[in-house]
């Protein structure tokens, strides 16, 4: 008789969902297994401060979530998910206003100045084959792509750093900013190689498909996710924490979306000593400092416009940002750090009581930080919303400690599954021609610390699934 292959996920956050829906839909048993009350990872939302404000508890604006070739394919509205979309994707703000991304491309390079024709033919030639483009990035390196033209443009452009790139191109602060701010999501300082492909990529994506989130918070998506699993006949069991791998079934796939430290917790001494050196020498990124706030009432920009986006970058100029993200790599805070906003509830009612508002913000301090950079965090909102300190009703303070207590694989407080350093991008999480699989036979890697990297698109999930299928027809499992 046929023997159904079976499959064991540990995590279920959107690769481990992932993973798991790709191998539902090829006829395999799944079973996911979380260790909390909660499935989602780092995709959730609670009420963290007072009764009816929702709040992100990790990823909040999803555009690669919209974006992914995996999850764009899938039927997740009939689940729930609805996504939300700001009239403007993101704003930047300046001390002489603020600089506004749109879906629409030509109407955000109209807002650059001189630089509009230069923001044309930067972007233009990848937003056209956007799909194309995320196809052949958000996947391993090691492959033959289907899209030579358009990745080979964005290797030139996205190879130097993004200090360099945002100087060479641009003549504006505005756009210097823009850009910036973009590629400031790495964590890295921006003089780093590489840095410019981030910035390239998120904007794509907000010109591509937008940089919406869910309504009712991010909590909906990891449910659609877990909806599509179930419809699917995966199963999801909660409360089942994993301690060791030979807790589980030897004698079906097993696909891990854990962090690295938990990796190597769970397979105890079983792995090769060479293997485990280097996954050793894997650097984590800088960590989160973290506040949701409860406000009485919205932000009171300085610049009305930037009310019309859901995500704020607050940096200003492009020398203030690599200050910025230098700054944790020197072991510190910036007196004036880039501060990474979301305002959902101006545009999702469900977030928060009539007329009252949620705020999720936060700055990149020092892996592991123990420090406090609340003021720090502050400082920068009011600098650029006088009075914003009058509205807050409650606030909650998430440190790296905090942050990794509560989803443990935000080691440090790193978000991203690991530094985003050009070389581990290309070989994490060891150099490997098939990064997901791992030297115990049946066993996977599925994580943000596999290609490729951090962020909601769930595709390390799907080609962990791919690689186990392959596996499982060469006998291999």
């Amino acid at each position: 008789m046929f023997s159904r292959p079976q499959a064991t996920v540990v995590g279920s956050g959107p690769n481990g969902l992932a993973a798991g829906i790709a191998l539902a839909q090829a006829g395999w048993k799944v079973t996911v297994r979380e260790g909390n009350s909660r499935l989602g990872g780092a995709l959730g939302s609670e009420q963290l401060t007072l009764p009816g404000f929702v709040h992100d508890v990790g990823s909040a604006i999803h555009p690669l979530g919209a974006a992914s070739p995996f999850f764009r394919g899938l039927p997740l509205h009939r689940h729930g998910l609805e996504w939300v979309q700001p009239p403007a994707a993101l704003a930047h703000p300046l001390e002489e206003g603020s600089v506004l991304m749109y879906r629409s491309l030509e109407e955000t390079a109209a807002g650059l100045g001189v630089d509009e024709g230069a923001y044309l033919a930067l972007l233009r030639p990848l937003v056209a084959n956007w799909k194309g483009l995320l196809d052949d990035t958000l996947r391993p390196l090691v492959h033959v792509p289907a899209h030579p033209v358009t990745l080979a443009r964005f290797g030139v452009r996205g190879l130097p750093p993004a200090s360099l790139l945002a100087r060479t191109v641009f003549r504006t602060p505005q756009a210097r900013a823009l850009l910036g701010g973009l590629a400031a999501h790495t964590g890295l300082p921006l003089s780093s190689l590489g840095t410019s492909a981030f910035g390239l990529m998120l904007a794509v994506s907000g010109h591509a498909v937008g940089w919406p989130f869910p309504r009712g918070g991010a909590q909906a998506f990891a449910g659609a996710l877990a909806g599509l699993l179930t419809e699917l006949g995966g199963e999801i069991v909660l409360n089942s924490p994993v301690a060791n791998l030979k807790e589980l079934p030897q004698d079906q796939a097993i696909i891990l979306d854990t962090s690295l430290p938990g990796f190597l917790r769970l397979v105890g001494d079983s792995l090769p000593e060479g293997y485990s050196a280097r996954l050793g020498k894997f650097k984590p990124g800088v960590g989160a400092f973290k506040v949701d706030y409860a406000l009485s009432g919205p932000l009171p920009w300085r610049d009305a416009r930037t009310a019309l986006a859901g995500t704020v970058h607050l940096g200003g100029t492009l020398g203030e940002l690599e200050a910025a993200e230098l700054a944790p790599h020197r072991g510190r805070v910036a007196e004036r750090p880039y501060v990474l906003l979301a305002q959902q509830s101006l545009f999702d009612a469900s977030r928060a009581p009539a007329g009252q508002h949620t705020l999720w913000a936060y700055v990149h301090v020092p892996n592991g930080f123990e420090g406090d950079a609340l003021a720090a965090l502050e400082g920068q909102i009011e600098r650029f919303a006088p009075g914003f300190s009058k509205l807050v009703l409650a606030k909650k303070v998430s440190t790296p400690a905090t942050l990794q207590g509560w989803n443990p694989n935000l080691v440090g407080g790193d978000v991203g599954g690991g530094a985003n350093t050009l070389w581990q991008l290309l070989s994490r999480p060891v150099p490997s021609a098939t990064p997901y699989r791992t030297p115990l036979p049946g066993v996977y890697l599925c994580s943000a610390s596999t290609p490729p990297g951090g962020g909601v698109h769930g595709m390390g999930g799907y080609w962990a699934a791919r690689a186990a299928m392959r596996d499982r027809l060469s006998g291999r499992i």
